[in-house]
Order: structure tokens, then sequence, then C-alpha cells
């Protein structure tokens, strides 16, 4: 049986990521191919534990910046353990909603660790496990940070959740996560494809189904194998 094909979703909160992430699955399931979605942090019962640490912000204990990024990484390490592995071996085309690169630009740019470290334990804790394909989704900076703190509003409004904690960072935080992501694609220019552009949901869409669809030429289902 053919491996599974991994594909993730990245950008800064805000930067329609995960709503183009649906949007794809729904498109891939329709064509016929096996679709599974995920997202980090979370995906797995101590996932979601983690992310509920990670992201809350109101009466929570500040995180230090190491213990953080250990987090992020026990969060990794259990989902590539749980789902991900079993998935690729099932020969299933998977659809992740961020992955190392976002450790990279938050707590290797964003937090200042740096991406070395992220680097080391990305292939201590996951093997060094890539996607095949990374959909990177850079609008302006603003645009994305105006639309974060209103999706905060809007689900805190709805169901009492907050995970504002990162939205609530200073702007300086958030421009050198940006940074970091422009980083990534020049050196990953095979894998990373980048949509800077401010555009409408279907646009977008159209743009990131041409995208896949190509890098998927070559990738058929696994019982046609």
């Amino acid at each position: 049986m053919k491996r599974g094909f991994f594909l993730t979703f990245e950008g800064l909160d805000g930067s329609g990521k995960s709503t183009q992430l649906r949007r794809l699955a729904a498109h891939l399931r329709n064509s016929g191919r096996p679709v599974r979605e995920m997202r980090q942090p979370g995906g797995t019962g101590f996932g979601d534990k983690v992310r509920a640490l990670l992201l809350a912000e109101k009466g929570q204990t500040a995180i230090a910046p190491r213990a953080e990024l250990a987090m992020m990484f026990a969060d990794r390490a259990q989902a590539i353990a749980e789902v991900i592995e079993p998935a690729l071996e099932a020969g299933e085309l998977l659809l992740c909603d961020r992955w190392t690169d976002s450790t990279e630009a938050y707590q290797g740019g964003g937090r200042a660790l740096g991406a070395e470290v992220v680097h080391r334990l990305h292939a201590e804790v996951c093997g060094g496990l890539q996607p095949n394909l990374t959909v990177l989704l850079l609008p302006p900076l603003e645009v994305s940070l105006q639309r974060a703190r209103r999706r905060n509003e809007r689900v805190q409004a709805q169901t009492g959740r907050d995970e504002s904690r990162f939205e609530a960072e200073s702007e300086a935080f958030f421009r050198r996560s940006y940074a970091q992501y422009e980083a990534i694609a020049a050196r990953e220019a095979v894998r990373v494809v980048v949509m800077k552009e401010d555009e409408p949901v279907e646009l977008i869409h159209a743009r990131i189904v041409r995208v896949v669809e190509d890098r998927l030429a070559g990738w058929t289902r696994p019982e046609l194998q």
C-alpha cells in the first residue's frame, strides 16, 4: 500500500487557514479521496488537554517560553503515534492545521528562542517528519490580527471558551513570527507554497485546489495500487 500524503496549513491566527483546510477537505472528499483532518495543538485526548493549557488566557499562570516549546512537542509526539502515522500507513490524505513550522514561527521567532532548538527537537521528537506540502497563508499582519481578535470575541460569546492567549501578545511578537514564516518559506521553497494576498475566501480556495491537485497528480488512492 502506498504511504499517505501529509498536507499542512500554516499562518498566523486570523490568516484563514482553518477555513481553507475545511474547504479543501470537502473538495477532496467529493473527489473520492480518503481524507482525515486534525489540528495542532490538539487532535488527541492528551493533545486537547495540552491545547487548553497553552491557549487559555484568563486565570492562567504565565507559561515560560521553553515550557511552552516542550508542551508543543509533547503534543506533537502523541499526535504522530496516535493519529498521523496510522493515517499515513493507511494511505490516507492527512490535512493538519499547524505543524512544526508554527512552532518555529511562534516560539522560535515570536518568543525569540531561535530556529535551531526547534529543529533539534523536531528531529529528536518527531523523527524529522515533514509534510509533503505546506500551504502558508500570510496576508498582511494587521489583517490577520483583526480577524483573529474578532473571531475570539465571537467564539467566547457563543461558547464561553477563551483561547486568546497568543492574540494578546505584542505587535513585536507577531512581527517576529511573521518574519520567521517568511524565512521558512524562503528556505523550504519546494514544500511551502505561500499565499500573501488578502482575497475573497472562494478565490483563495480555488488557488489552493489548483496547487494541491497538481501535487497530488502522482498520488493515487491506495485501493487503486
